[in-house]
């Protein structure tokens, strides 16, 4: 048995070697075509009406419900309802005033995303109306300081605009994502979403010690006092360290500021602990403003507003679709070496 899951692993290193070299290969031609043609920025702008996916979900689970008989009956009845409705006859959404935007942010630690989410700001902009709503489902934990003050920066736009911004948290939004989720005129979360962080970490490995163990010298030159105050290769000092603290502390001091403008009724001051909390305890502490989740919110917004989903989809090529294809291909193969082996492992117990 062991000799066997050594040959199929064997096997599928070599197998998983071949796609990788042929997954780069593929990514590289298509880098190379793009930069020769200035193409691979574009976005395609995607809007979703989430009523009318909601209603042809729903009525697809009525039929499905129903014996073959009432089943044909039912479906002539729709058509007849769908005919009227692109006529204009039957739309009862033409009497709906208001409209709810939908964006969606994943944050990861450099908030990538921004340069999509500052597009769809600016679009929206120019559509809003007095009495629309943007909700922004968000999921982060945080990450860099920089990033994330620009990407809270963007749904600052949108409050300074006079537009009425909701954030709902399914999962989490921490340190950096509670920066922008803190932003909203209402803040929504789920009972056990984590909420919170309001805090500042760093973390600077050094190996002074180990280089110096060997002999080797590091050089550090710099202009100004504060040029380095820690550093990964050369021997910190005590002031290099104080200052470096002075600037956390000032950094968070700048965090619980941006916090308390946007949420004055918020004591910062207990919650900006680094601590986080869950959903129904953020709201007893006033770092939420409401217990629900997004599909909840939303589905209750459709029975008043249109609601519409607003996407920025990349435009991919055939050899970038292939590449992805790639790329999915050799996670799943590694997926199913790593169950066989946890598999076999398992049996032989």
């Amino acid at each position: 048995m062991i000799e066997w899951i050594a040959e199929y692993a064997l096997f599928a290193a070599k197998l998983a070697t071949l796609v990788i070299a042929l997954g780069v290969l593929i990514v590289l031609a298509v880098s190379l075509k793009q930069r020769a043609s200035g193409q691979g920025d574009d976005n395609r702008l995607r809007v979703v009406t989430l009523n009318e996916r909601q209603r042809r979900r729903r009525e697809s689970l009525r039929l499905a419900g129903m014996s073959p008989a009432r089943r044909r009956h039912a479906q002539k009845a729709l058509r007849k309802q769908e005919k009227a409705r692109r006529k204009g006859k039957d739309d009862a959404s033409d009497e709906v005033s208001s409209r709810v935007w939908v964006l969606d942010f994943d944050g990861d630690l450099k908030a990538s995303r921004t340069p999509q989410l500052a597009e769809q700001v600016s679009l929206l902009l120019g559509e809003l109306q007095a009495e629309d709503e943007v909700v922004v489902r968000l999921t982060s934990g945080g990450g860099l300081v920089h990033a994330y003050g620009l990407a809270a920066a963007q749904l600052d736009r949108l409050r300074d605009a006079g537009a009425h911004l909701t954030v709902c948290v399914d999962k989490v939004a921490a340190s950096g994502g509670y920066m922008m989720a803190c932003c909203a005129h209402r803040l929504i979360a789920a009972p056990f979403a984590v909420i919170g962080s309001i805090g500042v970490v760093a973390q600077v490995p050094n190996v002074h010690r180990l280089l110096k163990k060997h002999d080797i010298d590091v050089e550090l030159l710099t202009a100004g006092r504060y040029k380095r105050t820690l550093t990964v290769l050369g021997e910190n000092t005590d002031e290099g360290r104080a200052k470096f603290l002075d600037d956390l502390q000032e950094t968070h001091d700048l965090f619980k500021r941006y916090v308390g403008e946007r949420r004055p009724a918020l004591e910062v001051d207990k919650v900006a602990t680094g601590e986080i909390w869950y959903g129904r305890q953020a709201l007893e502490d006033g770092l939420i403003d409401e217990i629900a989740t997004s599909d909840g919110y939303l589905a209750a917004r459709m029975k008043e507003a249109r609601v519409l989903h607003v996407k920025l989809e990349p435009h991919h090529s055939l050899l970038q679709r292939v590449g992805v294809g790639a790329s999915m291909g050799i996670e799943r193969l590694g997926d199913r070496v790593m169950e066989r082996l946890e598999a076999s492992s398992w049996q032989r117990r």
